[in-house]
């Protein structure tokens, strides 16, 4: 069984499905997710795609709604008894779900089912509210981590968890010919050379195109005044977060999946912390980062994050290499500020670019997703 929520954890979960597969020819897979998963050969039983929550607002909007599936994946997987529950990133959901499976069969030490009970991806537990940690280690019997430094922090928190670094997923994901295209000329000639071209990626979700895109827009706006060459285009995950987009005045080239491409044709690029912060840094790409969310969420979780930043890039290197701004902070001016010096001097340039190089060589070799198939295949030898 496996469960992954939003875009990037479905593209994650499909990925482990096909090394599962191939070192496991005869597997069965079933769980919630989407279309990526679906396409690998897993019978999704509910689509993840309308659950993407952040912060404590939108859990309390679905709570009835993740409650409800909770219990009938639940009884879904007491039905099939898999012999592996795999929750892949998602963590809100997923620990919840890891430690509902695991509380059944201690009320039940006589059902004729023991799973194993795997997290592919830590939770951020080390960047807020650390306890969950320690609720975690009965509950599962592998967390798979794709950066360095979890495996120690788990080590000396909860050293009864078993964790593995298996590396970083997206080292493997790039193609070559990707690559070459990334070292090509735009990562060694000056911008002044040619029309400077500025990449948006305002995330995936409707509440933060709502928050996010007015300051990208407005700073996009303000550059133009420096560069009235300068070509902007934006990538977001779906059709339907395209026309968003366009409604809330994006009048650019948008276009749905494929950031390799156009990270690769990319000068600068603006982007919401998470996931795709580390894309850019792959593929060297100097960026602004960025995220705002409801006040109320806010107010809340300043109170138990301990990170400094939410760029990941940065806490890799453990210095600002992303400029970053959030909530107020996130204003046309600041983005257009930062993104001008980028645009302007090739030494800022050179310096991030070099600062980038440490931070990737940091994710491990490629082959992580088949590290993480075998670590799981391992739990029954």
């Amino acid at each position: 069984m496996i469960i992954a929520g939003e875009s990037s954890g479905d593209l994650l979960a499909a990925e482990l499905v096909v090394e599962l597969r191939t070192k496991s020819p005869g597997a069965v897979f079933f769980g919630a997710g989407g279309g990526k998963m679906a396409a690998a050969g897993v019978d999704v039983i509910h689509d993840m795609a309308r659950l993407g929550v952040v912060g404590i607002t939108d859990i309390v909007k679905n709570i009835f709604e993740l409650r409800q599936l909770k219990e009938r994946l639940l009884a879904e997987a007491i039905k099939r008894k898999p012999d592996v529950v795999i929750g892949v990133d998602y963590g809100g959901f997923n620990l919840r779900f890891g430690h509902a499976v695991k509380q059944y069969l201690r009320d039940n030490p006589f059902v004729d089912w023991k799973p194993k009970v795997v997290q592919f991806i830590s939770p951020q537990v080390w960047a807020s509210r650390p306890k969950r940690a320690d609720r975690m280690a009965p509950d599962y019997d592998l967390l798979l981590s794709i950066f360095p430094f979890e495996k120690e922090w788990y080590a000396q928190r909860v050293p009864q968890l078993r964790v593995e670094f298996v590396g970083h997923p997206m080292v493997d994901r790039f193609t070559n010919d990707e690559l070459r295209m990334t070292n090509g000329p735009r990562a060694t000639t000056s911008v002044t050379n040619h029309e400077p071209r500025i990449l948006l990626l305002p995330g995936s979700r409707r509440s933060e195109l709502k928050q996010h895109l007015p300051a990208m827009l407005g700073a996009v706006k303000l550059i133009r005044e420096k560069f009235p060459e300068l070509k902007a285009s934006m990538v977001v995950p779906s059709e339907t977060t395209a026309r968003l987009a366009r409604s809330l005045g994006a009048d650019m080239e948008i276009q749905t999946g494929n950031i390799p491409a156009a990270l690769a044709a990319a000068d600068v690029a603006m982007a919401k912390t998470g996931t795709v912060t580390m894309e850019c840094a792959f593929f060297r790409v100097p960026t602004v980062t960025f995220y705002k969310g409801s006040w109320i969420n806010y107010q809340i979780a300043r109170h138990y994050i301990t990170v400094k930043t939410f760029t990941m890039a940065n806490l890799l290197a453990g210095e600002e290499v992303y400029p970053e701004f959030l909530q107020q902070a996130l204003t046309a001016e600041n983005l257009a500020r930062a993104t001008l010096e980028l645009l302007q001097s090739e030494p800022r340039r050179a310096r991030m670019k070099a600062q980038l190089d440490q931070v990737i060589a940091s994710l491990g070799e490629p082959g992580a997703t088949r590290r993480a198939a075998a670590a799981i295949l391992n739990l029954f030898k």
